[in-house]
């Protein structure tokens, strides 16, 4: 790798961006109007509001390895590249789309050098990491455990799914959210005055409701509602005026489909979900047509029926995951149109249960103590015993087969010690979660 790839995301001279690092007017209004400082950043204010732990880090220079998380247009990189400017470290940058593992050994001996010569940590930001195979992912590990590099992955995919298990414990994943629309339309404001950077040479004029417009079109992606405003922008003289009329004459019906007072892709699936949840089928299958004649992903809908067939549902008809699942796998193999009529018998299906959320209430619970709490050891009699030596160990003994007793239960305690006496299930009283109740009641009376 040249010394010119290993500077703070150096670019290539080009027609757009000359040696003297200047902005050229014809970039992409989106890359020109990057946030250069804290002041410039819209959004994420959970993440880098002033007193935040990772402002703070980076205000103090003392950057953690870490993973940014979030869908596109909501400033992983953007957030990256001020890093990049602010932080005392030498900086890469690398695509996982087209980089390897050879480009991370050369970074590696780069950042040898600079810690022997300079005292300077080397930080790699790896942009799309959810791309880099397992193995190169463990290429990694020793480098960013004994601290020679800090590494700043960006990604769209869940990391927890996409990323090394042993290099996920070695960073902090960091969520990025979808902006707001009243977000966006304060960068798009910021873009139309901008006279350095952005179109305020051209001293165009919108109203905030019609910047919402492009706001609710890009559907909390940054990038997507500065290219919008870009198009439209083109196509207007000096000192023009932007207009809902303008909007729909460049960019055509999909005005329509993301109008403030139509199907705004949040709000409509939220309402979805509502009336999933409180047993309302017709509302259900309003929403559900609202989002298939946007166009909505048909996965992406699908997706949130199984989920709310879990946590809604639950065990008081457990045949609503069933179907929903099914569901999710039919869709995709019947495709549009024919996929409307089976989320629409999910959709019904799942509104129409009766309804529990114990077993969410119930993980949530559990995931609260295993976060915040020292469960202790896993009891030696419900450890695995079938390897050599585990019976020396002490693994296994004591522990009684439930199938050996009537009724094929016998009682014994199976939480660590230190949680014998936390519940995390409650059983509700619908549907068939009643009779589990009664079942675990006759089994632990004094639990149920």
């Amino acid at each position: 790798m040249s010394e010119e790839s290993m500077d703070l995301f150096a670019e290539p001279v080009s027609a757009s961006s000359g040696a003297d690092g200047a902005v050229r007017p014809f970039e992409p209004l989106a890359r020109r109007m990057r946030p250069r400082n804290f002041q410039e950043f819209i959004g994420q204010w959970d993440t880098v509001g002033q007193g935040r732990f990772l402002r703070q880090m980076i205000e103090k220079d003392q950057i953690p390895s870490m993973v940014f998380f979030g869908p596109p247009g909501t400033g992983k990189t953007t957030l990256a590249q001020m890093i990049a400017g602010m932080t005392g470290c030498t900086f890469c940058k690398l695509n996982a789309v087209s980089s390897g593992i050879q480009e991370i050994r050369q970074i590696v001996k780069k950042a040898d050098e600079e810690r022997r010569y300079y005292q300077r940590r080397t930080i790699v930001f790896i942009d799309e990491i959810h791309r880099f195979s397992k193995s190169q992912q463990d290429v990694l590990l020793p480098y960013v455990e004994d601290g020679r590099l800090v590494l700043i992955g960006a990604t769209t995919e869940n990391p927890y799914f996409e990323v090394n298990h042993a290099l996920l414990s070695r960073v902090r994943v960091i969520p990025f959210h979808q902006l707001e629309d009243g977000e966006l339309v304060q960068i798009l404001r910021r873009a139309l005055s901008d006279e350095e950077r952005g179109l305020g040479e051209q001293h165009l004029s919108a109203e905030d409701e019609v910047l919402l417009i492009l706001a609710q079109m890009a559907a909390g992606d940054a990038r997507m509602a500065l290219n919008l405003l870009e198009g439209v922008a083109a196509l207007l003289p000096d000192g023009g005026v932007i207009t809902a009329e303008r909007i729909q004459e460049v960019l055509g019906q999909r005005v329509q489909r993301y109008d403030k007072k139509g199907d705004n892709h949040y709000d409509t699936v939220s309402a979805f979900i509502k009336s999933m949840r409180g047993s309302d089928p017709d509302a259900a299958l309003h929403y559900l047509a609202r989002m298939l004649a946007a166009g909505e992903d048909v996965k992406f809908i699908a997706r949130r029926i199984v989920i709310c067939a879990s946590e809604d549902v639950g065990n008081a008809d457990p045949m609503a995951l069933v179907v929903a699942m099914n569901a999710a796998q039919a869709v995709q193999f019947v495709g549009m149109p024919e996929a409307r009529i089976t989320l629409g018998q999910a959709a019904t299906y799942v509104a129409s249960a009766p309804k529990s959320n114990a077993a969410y209430l119930g993980i949530q619970a559990a995931m609260q103590d295993v976060q915040t709490k020292n469960c202790g050891g896993i009891p030696l009699r419900l450890r695995d015993s079938h390897y050599k030596g585990a019976a020396s160990l002490g693994h296994g003994k004591g522990y009684r087969y439930p199938h050996d007793y009537p009724g094929h239960f016998t009682p014994q305690g199976y939480l660590p010690e230190t949680l014998k006496h936390a519940r995390y299930y409650h059983p509700s009283e619908n549907g068939a979660e009643k009779r589990l109740g009664e079942y675990l009641h006759r089994c632990w009376p004094d639990r149920f």
